[in-house]
């Protein structure tokens, strides 16, 4: 099955990206060969890769190392930026009194 996860991960940001297999390289300062992104976004290809290959890979696809360790089947690695709290960017905003808004002076 993480075969099957990274092929669909590969396919997906491709897509997501609309970018090709060469461009996606380029990404990865080509440690990546396009080649080698081609057969795994490909449907019924075999794509397996190392622990060394999930940080380029990553870096081709735009997404977390980890993510595509998981979607590989690889063992996670630590990653300071998960533990960053993040709050909502929008602020709500309501009345003080149900109905304020409907009263004009």
């Amino acid at each position: 099955m993480p075969d099957e996860d990274l092929q669909g991960l590969v396919r997906r940001r491709l897509w997501e990206l609309a970018r090709t297999p060469m461009e996606a390289a380029r990404m990865a300062r080509w440690s990546v060969p396009p080649e080698t992104i081609e057969r795994m976004a490909r449907r019924g290809g075999t794509s397996f890769i190392s622990e060394g290959m999930a940080e380029f890979l990553a870096r081709a696809l735009r997404v977390p190392e980890n993510r595509v360790r998981r979607a590989a089947g690889l063992p996670q690695v630590d990653d300071p930026r998960a533990d960053i709290a993040t709050r909502p960017h929008l602020r709500l905003v309501r009345d003080e009194e149900p109905g304020a808004s409907d009263r004009r002076p």
